[in-house]
């Protein structure tokens, strides 16, 4: 798969997760596709449970904003915030595609902090 496909095919994922949209959000993923969740410890085996454990979520986003896309050959990286009840939580998705699928997936998620005013003389403000 060409990487402007891989592009399109992200756009696409992403553009019906934040619609949410379980069925073409997930059409990305081959079938034994693994995604973990580093800072919980857990592992999604298979897209089937991955989309039902993102269709069963507690608390659906009220935002959504993709902030980059970047990647080249198999391996792409998405930094996203979904906004979740007026939080807002800062996520980077490492996905990986083989024949043209993500075949595995590596999520972080972040909240939102105050910066410390100790650093504010080395520091600019993203807005």
């Amino acid at each position: 798969m060409e990487e402007h496909d891989i592009r399109m095919a992200l756009d696409r994922h992403w553009a019906a997760s934040a619609a949410g949209d379980q069925v073409v959000e997930h059409e990305i993923y081959q079938d034994h596709a693994v995604c973990t969740y580093p800072q919980s410890g857990e592992v999604i085996y298979g897209r089937h449970n991955l989309q039902a454990l993102r269709s069963h979520h507690p608390g659906k986003p009220s935002g959504f904003e993709v902030r980059r896309i970047t990647g080249e050959g198999n391996v792409w990286v998405t930094e996203y915030v979904i906004d979740y009840a007026g939080e807002s939580v800062y996520t980077v998705s490492l996905m990986e595609f083989v024949d043209g699928q993500v075949s595995r997936e590596t999520q972080y998620f972040s909240n939102a902090f105050d910066a410390p005013a100790w650093r504010a003389q080395w520091v600019g403000r993203e807005g």
